[in-house]
């Protein structure tokens, strides 16, 4: 492992954890690989787990529904829970896009 890239604080830790090859499941990893690819290029440490093969990660990560998105770095640690289809939304919610004003 390149300690560059542990110590780099621009670099994502993400955890996505899905329930099966649903619909859903796809929509959220098509979506979040989109976004890993054209905003987080080569700076993204991303692990896509299905709870019905690993239903141990369910309880290690404290996973209540599926899709949930964890953002482990940069910190704070966030929690996204649900519909990840909407890129736009995961990019403010992952803090790559400025919040539109209310």
């Amino acid at each position: 492992m390149n300690v560059a890239a542990v110590a780099d604080p621009t670099s994502y830790r993400l955890r996505l954890i899905v329930a099966g090859s649903t619909q859903r499941s796809r929509k959220a990893i098509e979506t979040l690989r989109n976004v890993c690819n054209t905003r987080l290029d080569g700076q993204v440490d991303l692990e896509v787990i299905d709870i019905y093969q690993l239903p141990e990660m369910a309880r290690e990560y404290q996973v209540i529904a599926a899709p949930t998105l964890l953002k482990l770095l940069p910190l704070p640690v966030r929690r996204i829970i649900g519909d990840l289809s909407n890129s736009e939304k995961l990019l403010i919610m992952l803090d790559l896009a400025p919040a539109t004003p209310p």
